[in-house]
């Protein structure tokens, strides 16, 4: 017997009403679903990094957390106990986890040097010490004791410092006054909630 397209959507159709009749549940299976793709997996809570929402994401890694052993991240969702998203997240935090496991992913330092056209990578101290050396030049070239009337106004308008979303209060109080220190005036923050 060979059954036809027409066939095929009315057996479908009349299955459909009989299951949804009948009480045919699939919730228990989907629950059961669950928990075995996370069952051995590490828990951790975290702060999606796209957008100045602050959405809460939960990150499931599988790893015995040993000092050699990087952990593989098997499945990210939406926090259902964070008052802002409520456990839903939006397209790019869904993708979080193309982002965690990309193989393209920038893990190292990288400096492209003047001229050149290629990136290298070097280590973290001479990245912190290239980026404070480059700091201290512009500093002492461009810093403003006095305004044209004579007022002391001590600032540097020639460095900027923006920050994300997903920074501590603890972290941008630490980078505001740092940033003030230096006598930096132009302060930004992705955050605005």
């Amino acid at each position: 017997m060979q059954a036809s397209r027409r066939d095929f959507l009315k057996v479908a159709t009349v299955g459909g009403a009989a299951a949804a009749v009948f009480g045919f549940d699939l919730q228990p299976a989907f629950a059961e679903l669950r928990s075995l793709k996370i069952a051995r997996a590490n828990e951790t809570r975290s702060t999606c990094p796209y957008c100045s929402v602050s959405c809460g994401v939960i990150i499931y890694t599988i790893g015995d957390r040993a000092k050699n052993v990087t952990p593989q991240v098997v499945h990210v969702e939406g926090d259902p106990d964070h008052p802002i998203n409520r456990g839903t997240l939006c397209p790019k935090g869904s993708s979080l986890e193309q982002d965690i496991m990309n193989d393209r992913r920038i893990i190292k330092p990288q400096v492209r040097r003047p001229g050149g056209t290629q990136w290298e990578d070097i280590s973290w101290d001479d990245a912190l010490n290239e980026i404070a050396t480059k700091v201290k030049q512009t500093r002492d070239a461009t810093f403003v004791e006095k305004d044209a009337k004579g007022n002391t106004v001590n600032r540097l308008e020639s460095i900027a410092f923006t920050g994300g979303c997903t920074d501590t209060n603890e972290f941008n109080y630490l980078v505001v006054k740092s940033m003030r220190s230096l006598g930096i005036v132009h302060i930004e923050n992705q955050a605005r909630v």
